[in-house]
């Protein structure tokens, strides 16, 4: 089975909102032009052979206008049919417009968006205004038919009000993705609202709580994905993959770099889209350099973890850029990680082997009462998805 590739187009780093952990907008972020869709397109042509998924991320993605997306989609799609390229995109919603919605909806576009918790903890970590304006684009975006879910963004503070987000997810039949405050490299106060990695590992484990006492009422696309990675002995998500290789994003003009949480940062480019850079010529500049030997260093140094095959070290973003650049450690939401991973593989264990005794032919008594739903309940609700 062929490695998904993914390619996450950053039209901007600008941004309307200002949020207060934010760690990636600039408002003096050029924005792409339609020059370099086309260069995207025959960049990609002689490059890989297999499905592609192209992400728009920012910054704030929408601020390319609906003009630039009832260009870029089709150019992308039938320049590169043979490829079956599908798309996503991740927005605040504050730019969606019936007129966007429609381009979207044409390409089976998802939206991914954004939004803390209830109005109160959301204005408060991003702006006030913030909730209301997200909350305007989401009724545009269902009008029109697209998929819409959200990242919760916990932070040193917000953790402390978990019952009540997660609350506020299921009352509104909103799927919950988590994401820990990573420290700002560009705030003046960097650790303020970072998720400590001990604070993270304890929501992991009452959100798994949560997602199986509340079986059916919510979906935590973290915890599912966690269980999968346990499962399948592989790292399905972007956190818990080798993603080396098979991952690349463009920035505004056009560069190259290994992730889109690297653009911006001059010395993570990679190559540029209009010398239509091999794989190979990626992985052997300097920054797809230092990918492998992040790779190389996890190997040796994460070797007898019992998770090593599908957490991978965590994100290499979180390992390296905090370092200034340089490779002394792993993820450092690896106790987190180690926690919610050995909470997971304890459960599932106790549920394959201590379950009621079945005879050799595999048929047992029937149960007296109904199960709790489980890990496997998990599992097996992921498969009809």
């Amino acid at each position: 089975m062929k490695t998904p590739f993914h390619v996450m187009l950053i039209p901007t780093l600008g941004c309307p909102s200002r949020c207060r952990y934010c760690w990636s907008s600039d408002v003096n972020s050029p924005r792409m032009d339609i020059d370099t869709i086309g260069d995207v397109v025959e960049w990609l042509k002689g490059l890989r052979d297999n499905q592609v998924t192209f992400t728009f991320h920012g910054g704030e993605p929408l601020l390319a206008g609906a003009d630039f997306y009832r260009k870029a989609l089709p150019m992308l799609s039938e320049g590169l049919s043979f490829l079956d390229p599908a798309f996503a995109i991740q927005t605040n919603l504050w730019l969606m417009t019936p007129e966007v919605a429609e381009v979207f909806a044409q390409y089976n576009v998802p939206v991914g968006s954004s939004i803390d918790g209830p109005k109160e903890i959301n204005d408060l970590q991003r702006g006030e205004g913030y909730f209301d304006k997200t909350l305007d684009g989401y009724r545009i975006a269902k009008e029109h038919g697209l998929d819409v879910r959200f990242i919760c963004t916990f932070t040193s503070e917000s953790v402390e009000k978990k019952e009540e987000i997660v609350r506020f997810f299921m009352e509104n039949g909103l799927t919950l993705k988590l994401h820990p405050a990573l420290p700002s490299l560009r705030g003046s106060e960097p650790e303020k609202y970072a998720l400590a990695p001990e604070k993270f590992g304890e929501l992991l484990v009452y959100l798994l709580d949560m997602s199986l006492e509340h079986f059916g009422e919510i979906e935590i696309m973290n915890i599912n994905d966690l269980c999968r990675c346990v499962f399948t002995r592989h790292g399905n998500v972007c956190t818990f993959a080798d993603c080396m290789g098979s991952t690349f994003a463009v920035g505004p003009d056009g560069s190259i770099y290994p992730c889109y949480r690297f653009v911006g940062m001059p010395e993570y480019v990679m190559g540029h889209v209009r010398e239509r850079p091999s794989v190979e010529e990626l992985m052997s500049s300097g920054a797809g350099r230092k990918m492998l030997a992040f790779k190389e260093y996890v190997d040796q140094n994460c070797a007898e973890c019992r998770h090593i095959k599908y957490c991978r070290g965590g994100c290499p973003y979180n390992a390296i850029a905090p370092a200034d650049g340089e490779i002394r450690g792993v993820d450092p939401h690896c106790p987190a990680y180690s926690r919610i991973f050995d909470e997971i593989t304890e459960r599932l264990d106790a549920e394959m082997f201590d379950s009621p005794q079945m005879d050799m032919y595999g048929f047992g008594s029937k149960r007296k009462k109904k199960q709790k739903p489980g890990i496997m309940s998990l599992i097996q609700d992921m498969a009809f998805k």
